[in-house]
């Protein structure tokens, strides 16, 4: 079920949310109705809050652009990006590595605002899958950063949060635009 997206302004974009303890029947469904609420919505992420829930759960799929990244490693070994996509995972720990780079990120729950953000290269990302085994996944490139905006999300923070003061300045008049100041 396509389910309807949170938009900036909605408190739960702001809250830090709880840990997912058990995985019952309700958080089966969750995982598939975000999986298909952000195909539908064609996005490259999707995370809880974005949905409603106040959990740490998100999804990710970059596989429409193998090239995304220059290398793909789960539990230590290389993979092929098709192979573990759409990624499912719940309460998410990154380490995040190498330079920061500049590259413009939009948002599902922001419409029609891109602006370039700095984040850390690569990760390192423990990621609890619905099945209770736990992948240990490294990237960088496009997935990188997906992974770092969805974490984001679980612990209230939104891509407007980590852009440069004058970037602020320039899309201010949008932000209100959608209904907060």
């Amino acid at each position: 079920m396509i389910l309807k997206i949170t938009q900036y302004g909605n408190p739960v974009l702001r809250v830090k949310c709880r840990a997912i303890e058990d995985v019952n029947e309700d958080v089966m469904q969750l995982a598939d109705d975000m999986i298909e609420t952000m195909v539908d919505a064609n996005g490259v992420g999707l995370a809880a809050p974005q949905v409603g829930k106040e959990v740490r759960m998100a999804v990710v799929d970059v596989s429409h652009d193998p090239d995304c990244v220059s290398f793909l490693r789960v539990n230590g070994e290389d993979v092929d990006m098709k192979d573990i996509m759409p990624l499912v995972f719940i309460n998410p720990q990154l380490e995040l590595e190498g330079a920061r780079e500049s590259e413009s990120e939009g948002c599902l729950s922001i419409h029609d605002i891109q602006a370039n953000v700095r984040r850390p290269s690569m990760v390192k990302a423990t990621l609890t899958q619905l099945d209770g085994s736990v992948m240990e996944l490294e990237s960088d490139g496009l997935l990188a950063r997906a992974l770092q905006h969805e974490v984001d999300h679980l612990n209230g923070i939104l891509f407007v949060d980590r852009i440069s003061p004058a970037a602020k300045v320039s899309i201010k008049r949008k932000l209100r635009r959608l209904g907060v100041k």
